[in-house]
């Protein structure tokens, strides 16, 4: 919590030119990976990209993009918090331009979904997951979760989606699970008082906690000789304020004090955990170490001096890991 309430701090929007800036995609590994695509032909059924909702059990409007053939075999992304499936935009392109079919849906209270009041916790993220992929009829799906998303990924895959064929493998980035918070069967886990910060500066000044958080710890922008890229922090900034503050708010809790271990345990399925050692946000010791030792069929890769947002960072080579863990 110290590194985040010390970052420096930025000014978001700058004159007109603020927003426009925060759609390109910047940062080398990006750029890279971004012209490789541009010069890749779109295999036949990609030009069938749409954007809707489906309603939960429960009344609430879950935003989904869904992209490629619809005979494809589907890779479904969960994000983490408190952004929205945007941040998928680089391995999107990419899987698509594989043959894939992507989805990434934003998380209720995030992005474009319902800013609902409850239902902020894991067993509601998963069952609003069960919502998207029973309405498209999703089979054979890899699902990839980042952060929060790598708790959301997994809870949905030990509860609603093992049977019936639904998930053929599973993605743990920079993930939370087993447990984040310190308790006695946790030693090793963050004390409450680093999440009760969180939920201070969140109400204190979310607009620039938000800011503090992308322009430090969250892409190691605050390491020495740490190249920032104004870009990518304006636009995960403008993520974060899509949502709704309450929902965050609440989602600190989910992702802080839900204890993923009975999950790890009962999931099934091939599962490749990927994680920074830089990682400031989620430290690698108390997460990814100890969820490869608990999962039935585990692989576990360690990143040198990779962030935690990683997915963006270093894009290329993720994607290019992702890719062959698919297709193995």
């Amino acid at each position: 919590m110290t590194d985040i309430l010390k970052s420096s701090r930025r000014t978001v929007l700058m004159g007109g030119t603020g927003l426009i800036a925060a759609t390109s995609l910047s940062g080398a590994s990006l750029s890279g990976a971004a012209a490789a695509q541009s010069s890749t032909p779109q295999p036949s059924g990609t030009k069938s990209m749409s954007t809707s909702y489906v309603k939960t059990k429960d009344g609430v409007e879950i935003f989904y993009k869904d992209w490629g053939p619809k005979t494809a075999q589907p890779i479904v992304f969960h994000h983490g918090w408190p952004l929205s499936g945007d941040d998928w935009d680089a391995q999107m392109l990419f899987f698509m331009h594989k043959g894939f079919r992507v989805i990434a849906h934003d998380r209720r209270g995030h992005g474009r979904s319902n800013q609902v009041g409850d239902g902020h916790d894991m067993d509601h993220y998963a069952a609003d997951v069960s919502a998207v992929v029973e309405h498209l009829d999703l089979k054979n799906a890899v699902h990839v979760g980042h952060s929060t998303g790598g708790g959301e990924a997994l809870h949905y895959v030990a509860k609603y989606g093992q049977p019936q064929g639904r998930t053929a493998k599973l993605v743990l980035i920079g993930a939370v699970p087993p447990l984040m918070v310190k308790t006695p069967a946790n030693p090793g886990g963050l004390p409450i008082e680093v999440f009760d910060g969180f939920r201070a500066a969140l109400a204190g000044n979310r607009a620039q906690f938000y800011l503090d958080v992308a322009s430090g710890p969250f892409y190691g922008y605050n390491r020495p000789g740490a190249a920032a890229s104004q870009g990518i922090i304006q636009n995960w900034w403008r993520q974060g304020m899509m949502g709704g503050a309450k929902a965050h708010y609440d989602g600190i809790k989910a992702f802080s004090e839900t204890d993923f271990t009975e999950d790890l345990k009962f999931v099934d399925v091939p599962t490749f955990v990927m994680h920074g050692d830089d990682d400031q946000i989620v430290p690698i010791a108390d997460s990814a170490l100890l969820s490869a030792k608990l999962l039935k069929k585990g692989t576990l890769k360690v990143y040198e001096k990779f962030p935690h947002g990683m997915c963006t960072t270093n894009a290329d080579v993720i994607n290019a890991d992702l890719l062959a863990f698919i297709k193995g």
